[in-house]
């Protein structure tokens, strides 16, 4: 008999189930400290040297690689195929599974064989119109959406069946996470989406691009308002500019992406040669601006084809080693703050 896709029990963010880690990603982010997740831009190449020359620009610095499942619409590697690339090398991938191109079947054996190969963290996501992309001739799928599709993958671990009802000899240990788009209108419904994100059963956010601060500190008053952040973790979506070119073509050309006057401004004031520049102080202001607002666990780096910048994004953000969050109030923070002969600070 077929599952019915009812609202589960949510798992508070400050225990793990059943007392133990799923992936080093969730235990980073339980323990109170400030995460750093970062997409690796999937190639247009067999070759498997290319995903891990990406790969090592960001390990060193990130929690967590997402693997993009063609992202816009997009054709490139597969995301699956990353993750195993990624878990074969020893990195923690993250992966993106997109609703537009696969039906449930396809999707829920996705997932069985993604945990097989050792992936641990899902980010379950609707996925671009194919007129996004430079194929609107495909026919797109959407047989579930990022809703159902976080059910499922939450019914497949917690339950041990598929959707049809038929059991899983051994179901897979997923975090499971979402993505949210705070910038985006209806803006006061934006909160009311990630509660229903969570009842499906995320435990995780990464945001959109974040240019517009006061647009999220309102969207984060709301979500601590309805107790959110006690039931998942939210990171904020960053990412470097590289010029007013860039910046004008993403908030034009790109789905959900919203910057502000201001920043294009701000980059035409600089020389052309220095806009690259600019646009990673301004990422890594924006940064240090998300990090003091309550309820944000971490941040969720997008730099389209520049990782070579993360790391020092990162590190010109203070987030090395990597700090506790300052709303944090968990046993491992207590610990490490508070020594044996020592005041608590």
């Amino acid at each position: 008999m077929a599952v019915e896709m009812s609202d589960p029990v949510v798992l508070s963010p400050s225990s793990p189930p059943n007392g133990e880690y799923r992936s080093r990603l969730e235990r980073v982010l339980r323990s109170g400290r400030f995460a750093v997740t970062a997409e690796l831009n999937p190639p247009d190449s067999a070759d498997p040297q290319e995903v891990y020359d990406a790969a090592v620009v960001l390990s060193s610095v990130c929690d967590g690689i997402n693997a993009v499942d063609a992202s816009g619409a997009n054709c490139h590697m597969s995301s699956v195929a990353i993750c195993a690339l990624l878990t074969r090398a020893g990195y923690e991938p993250v992966y993106q599974v997109s609703c537009r191109d696969r039906n449930r079947i396809a999707i829920q054996g996705d997932l069985l064989g993604a945990a097989a190969l050792g992936v641990r963290n899902v980010l379950c996501i609707t996925g671009d119109d194919v007129t996004a992309g430079d194929q609107p001739q495909a026919k797109r799928v959407f047989d579930l959406d990022s809703i159902q599709l976080l059910h499922t993958a939450r019914l497949m671990r917690d339950k041990g069946v598929y959707l049809s009802g038929r059991k899983l000899t051994v179901p897979p240990p997923l975090f499971l996470g979402a993505a949210e788009n705070p910038f985006a209108p209806p803006f006061d419904w934006r909160p009311q989406r990630l509660a229903k994100k969570v009842s499906a059963g995320a435990e995780f956010f990464q945001t959109q691009y974040c240019f517009d601060i006061p647009r999220f500190q309102h969207f984060m008053a709301h979500v601590r308002d309805l107790g959110l952040t006690e039931k998942c973790f939210i990171l904020a979506g960053v990412g470097p500019l590289r010029s007013v070119g860039a910046a004008e073509f993403m908030r034009s050309k790109v789905p959900g992406v919203y910057i502000p006057d201001a920043v294009i401004k701000r980059l035409k004031r600089v020389p052309k040669h220095q806009q690259r520049t600019e646009g990673k102080k301004i990422c890594v202001e924006i940064i240090q601006q998300v990090r003091e607002l309550p309820g944000v666990a971490g941040v969720h780096i997008m730099a389209y084809r520049q990782e070579e910048l993360v790391a020092e994004i990162v590190e010109e953000a203070g987030l090395l080693p990597r700090p506790f969050r300052t709303d944090a109030s968990h046993p491992a923070r207590e610990r490490h703050l508070h020594r044996p002969g020592e005041p608590a600070r």
